[in-house]
């Protein structure tokens, strides 16, 4: 049925009879038109589901619609008005809802098609459940009674009664915080818990007696969710375990969520029931047997297996691994049980090999703990005698786990995940290539496998050197060769580094060198090569004590790296550079010294041959070695031989740069040609890479680049003004405009990376500030948006950070050029200028940290626009953005609060920060800063009520209060009405009292908050009792009492005043 606009504005006419036809039309249309009718429909359904008496039509919908899509779209007007309205509408009108939506879920629970009203019947449950939140205890106290008393009447029902119960415990114990206050969240835990003894029995009752396959089922996935809240009595006093292993662990319809519950149980920490929990492992372990021998080969019993049958292994590994860890000691204990410990670790063992990440991650964090714990409780030294190195040796219950971990070794060795330091990858193809993008979850899988194998190494540090031997003997004999083998075993060998001792790890590294490079000899074709080339320079990168050790070698493997460096597969040229520079950085000082029988230092000979080294690598990579040598000078402790350094270090960069110059100057016209400039970025980036390195020393090479690089700022900055001038703002996406602002960038970073590694702030004052300033500030502010460099903020943020207070005299100057005219580019919009944004406010947040003073000396309005500046930035929705202006909130603040002119400034403006903040506290698209709202407001009002304010924040004249508290706590409580008129009075008077009972304690200050966010999504209706306001007023005077009590035992925190026991005769 098509429809026009006008038929479709009838189903917001309220005075007519509903026309479901028509409104089936309509949603129809929203789901599976395109374009303008779609858009209609859409405007239609929004503005119904929003009008106020939407709801009374719900009953017509479900009643004579013939559309499930519209049935859906009348239930979800439904718990808008429950979760919002439920307590503004009248007592009967509650009444009729309920009973309407019992009776249809009493009516579809027992209809004979059930399965075509599934889906149907699941949302009308989650109706109900937000009924019986709002109404029970107080409105309907026989919920419980009812629901289980209609449960034996029909097997159907009770399937479904199973699902709102389970509903109903997850939305009371997991998922109340945010929505309900605590303390209607505690009445609803109470009265579930008071209550349960009823659910429990037909929960047994079902189990017993029931062959209903579904309602069997249904029941067991309700107890799983009530089994983490209900008091451990009914598990444990009860047959309820053994109902659960003997009835329904080998039913292959039941076994996983069976072993779901068992988990459940096996993970709760109850000391009065530790015999339970044994017999219960006992009782599981014997049916195991049963249910998979020992002998089965799980890994491929799992890669055969049903979607059932795997979701099976990964349930008992979560069993296992949850009972071991918490529980394993009472096991170890009891001599008769050994065995059964024993078994449960080897099919821990068997499941581990099985090749699915998942259920690997269950047992790699079991092993991690295990090894762990093992290693803690007797942290590995060396025997004082070899002769006592036998068994006796080792503490009873490592010696219990010894066979065990060697297995878990092998499968770690067999498994190691790639570490982020490997680029060379076979891909799917079987192809070996250079992997660009970083897999997060590659890389913590080998943070945690590395972890696990180190523990594992110390534990006993033999087992792990002879399966790593023999593992690589078998790669050289081509018995166990395959990329992925001979990949996961090198791995493994670089992640345990600094396990064994220094001795053991000599001997075991060159062994594993010398076999791995005789195997890049031995093997033919490029790709083979690669791999093997990939897995030497991660291993050798990963083992600097012994590089520092051996000077001979860590000499043989830099040139073995500066061979790579002219390997031109993909990925080998990166590795090299990349393990180079971790080298250099761990090895520094051995490259700046002169080693025995050498005739001078090797960076010596690095700095001769440098052309010959770089010759093939790209720009990328020669910045990242340039970056590795500058470790290797920094080193230097000599100052003068360091200079000498730098200027070789530094002549194949300069050579290029002079040269630039030199035409420059003969002729402007060099530095508008595009491959000038892209050296010139090129150049730049190596001595930003260089700077970075070699740190404060770097200042001999600054200083000679400085002016002419300042100079170069200015040509280029002038030309790209003249080409928005004549061409607009898109010019400067042009490749030659692009790469004038690479090198004005380059140019910033280089100096902002030298500041903030400056050791002298007064040189960097003096010498370096002032040709900086007159060189960026005025080019900043006179050029359009389009073309300011974000990177001048976060330079003059490094100038701040560096020189302190120092930077104060020349703050007037920066602002004046900086602040509005990048007020002026982000305050328009949240998006535009992202980069800009962030580094303006950083820079904000330096100033206020180090250079408070220039605050006190702007004029008002531009202090104003200042206050402005940081309100718009905590509204911001980059979550960045928001942060950084709550922390200069927080700082302004305390500044204040410490200085003579606070009482003007929180006169002004104290209130309306207040307000703002108060409006970011209640957009739900700042909750993730609620912590920092907490410490923000109640910092604020421990200001107002400790009388920090110096003077009164309102006019005598127009106000009466007795002081600011009261006035605030008025104050405070009008802008809420006003904001949120759904609010009762006693709610908000609650509410405003907690803000100044709970500002010393931000936690409590927080959950205050969130309780008020609950509230201000619902209408309160005249019946307050359902708030429990009551309880809250309680909970606040005794957080005063308490509070009251704590500055009391303070000497002199009260005034003597305001003390009791002072001043009385």
């Amino acid at each position: 049925m098509s429809f026009t606009a006008e038929q479709a504005m009838q189903l917001l006419d309220f005075s007519q009879k509903l026309d479901t036809a028509l409104l089936d039309a309509v949603v129809d249309c929203f789901y599976s038109n395109i374009g303008s009718e779609q858009q209609l429909a859409q405007q239609i359904l929004t503005q119904l589901k929003e009008h106020p008496e939407a709801w009374t039509r719900v009953d017509t919908i479900l009643e004579f619609s013939s559309k499930q899509q519209t049935k859906y779209f009348a239930l979800q007007i439904l718990e808008s008005l429950i979760r919002t309205r439920w307590k503004a509408i009248p007592r009967e009108q509650c009444e009729g809802i309920k009973k309407y939506i019992v009776g249809l879920v009493i009516k579809l629970s027992t209809e004979t098609n059930l399965e075509d009203h599934k889906m149907y019947l699941s949302k009308l449950n989650i109706i109900l459940v937000q009924i019986v939140k709002q109404e029970w205890p107080r409105n309907w106290p026989t919920f419980i009674s009812d629901i289980v008393g209609a449960s034996k009447t029909s097997e159907s029902l009770c399937t479904n009664n199973m699902a709102i119960l389970k509903l109903l415990s997850e939305e009371v114990f997991d998922f109340s915080s945010g929505d309900m206050t605590q303390v209607k969240a505690k009445h609803l835990k109470d009265s579930m818990c008071s209550e349960f003894s009823q659910i429990f029995q037909l929960c047994i009752f079902v189990m017993d007696s029931s062959e209903n396959v579904s309602l069997v089922g249904a029941t067991l996935e309700t107890l799983l969710k009530f089994l983490n809240w209900i008091p451990l009595g009914y598990i444990f006093e009860t047959k309820l375990v053994s109902t659960l292993v003997y009835r329904f662990l080998t039913v292959p319809a039941f076994r996983n969520v069976t072993l779901k519950c068992l988990t459940e149980i096996g993970g709760i920490q109850a000391t009065e029931y530790v015999e339970q929990l044994v017999v219960m492992f006992t009782l599981v372990m014997t049916q195991l047997k049963q249910m998979l021998p020992l002998s089965t080969n799980i890994r491929e019993a799992y890669k055969n297996g049903k979607d059932d049958e795997q979701n099976f292994i990964q349930n008992l590994a979560l069993f296992l691994c949850t009972f071991l860890r918490e529980h394993a000691p009472l096991v170890e204990q009891k001599h008769e049980l050994q065995n059964n410990l024993i078994e449960a670790l080897h099919y821990l063992v068997l499941i581990s090999e099985v090749d699915e990440k998942e259920i690997f991650k269950i047992c790699l964090e079991y092993w991690n703990h295990l090894a762990a714990e093992l290693y803690r409780e007797n942290p590995f030294t060396s025997p004082s005698s070899p002769l006592l190195l036998g068994q006796q040796a080792l503490p009873p219950r490592r010696q219990l786990y010894l066979p065990i971990l060697s297995k878990v070794r092998l499968v770690m060795i067999s498994r190691m995940a790639k570490p982020e330091e490997v680029l060379v990858v076979e891909n799917e193809q079987g192809e070996v290539v250079r992997e660009f993008m970083k897999d997060t979850d590659a890389i913590n899988m080998y943070k945690s496998m590395r972890e696990t194998l180190v523990y594992l190494t110390h534990l006993d540090y033999a087992d792990t050197e002879r399966i790593m031997t023999e593992k690589l003997y078998k790669q050289m004999d081509g018995t166990e060769w395959s990329r992925r083998n001979l990949n996961t075993l090198c791995w493994a060998i670089g992640s345990i580094s600094g396990a064994m001792h220094e001795e053991d790890e000599k001997r075991f590294l060159v062994t594993v060198i010398k076999e791995l490079l005789s195997l890049c000899e031995m093997k033919r074709g490029k790709d083979n090569k690669a791999i093997v080339a990939s897995n030497i320079m991660y291993i050798v990168g990963q083992y600097p004590r012994f590089l520092r050790a051996h000077w001979k070698f860590l000499k043989t493997v830099v040139n073995k790296l500066f061979e790579f460096m002219h390997e031109t597969h993909d990925g080998v040229q990166d590795m090299a550079c990349d393990t180079f520079i971790k080298i250099a950085q761990k090895c520094r000082r051995h490259f700046v010294q002169v080693q025995q029988n050498e005739v001078m230092p090797f960076i010596e000979e690095i700095l001769n041959n440098i052309r010959a080294i770089v010759c093939d690598l790209q720009p990328l990579q020669v910045h990242t070695f340039y970056e590795a040598v500058g470790y290797m000078i920094q080193a230097q402790v000599d100052t003068v031989v360091q200079e000498r350094l730098v200027e070789k270090y530094m002549s194949l960069p300069n050579e290029i740069w002079e040269g630039i110059i030199a035409r420059a100057t003969a002729d402007l016209q060099e530095l508008q040609d595009h491959e000038t400039i892209k050296q010139l970025g090129h150049i730049l980036k190596t001595y930003v890479r260089a700077c970075t390195a070699v740190g404060h020393p770097f200042v001999i090479q600054l200083g000679r680049i400085y002016l002419d690089m300042l100079n170069i700022y200015r040509v280029l900055s002038e030309s790209i003004s003249n080409a928005v001038a004549v061409n607009g703002e898109l010019v400067t996406k042009q490749p030659l405009i692009a790469s004038m602002r690479t090198v004005k960038k380059e140019t910033l970073k280089l100096i902002t990376c030298w500041v903030s590694k400056s050791q002298d702030p007064i040189l960097v004052k003096d010498n370096f500030l002032p040709p900086l300033l007159e060189a960026i500030l005025g080019d900043y502010q006179r050029n359009v948006p389009g073309a300011r460099e974000p990177e001048v903020l976060s330079t003059v943020t490094a100038i701040v950070e560096k020189l302190e207070s120092a930077a104060i005299s020349s703050m007037q100057e920066i602002l004046s050029a900086l602040f509005e005219c990048t007020l002026d580019m982000i305050n328009k919009d949240l998006e535009g200028f992202p980069e800009h944004r962030i580094n303006f406010f950083r820079m904000l947040q330096s100033v206020t940290s180090y250079c408070f003073p220039v605050y006190l000396q702007i004029p008002a309005a531009q202090f104003k626009l200042l206050v402005d500046a940081i309100v718009w930035a905590f509204k911001h929705t980059m979550r960045n953005v928001a942060e950084i202006g709550l922390n200069i909130l927080l700082l302004l603040l305390q500044k204040f609060a410490s200085h003579q002119s606070g009482t003007q400034f929180f006169q002004t403006y104290l209130l309306d920060l207040m307000q703002h903040v108060f409006s970011v506290v209640a957009d739900t698209s700042h909750t993730g800063s609620l912590t920092m709202h907490a410490t923000i407001l109640a910092y604020m009002f421990s200001l107002v009520e400790e009388d920090k304010i110096g003077g009164l924040l309102f006019n005598t004249d127009s106000v009466q209060a007795a002081n600011n508290a009261i006035y605030v706590q008025e104050y405070v409580a009008q802008l809420l009405k006003q904001a949120f008129p759904q609010l009762q009075n006693a709610q908000v008077k609650v509410f405003v009292e907690g803000l100044f009972y709970l500002n010393h304690d931000i936690p409590a200050f927080k959950e205050h908050l969130r309780d008020f966010l609950v509230q201000i999504k619902e209408y309160a209706g005249d019946n307050a009792s359902e708030l429990y306001l009551e309880e809250r007023e309680e909970q606040l005077q005794q957080a005063a009492e308490d509070k009251r009590k704590q500055q009391l035992a303070v000497p002199g925190i009260i005034n003597p005043h305001d003390r009791p026991d002072e001043m009385q005769e």
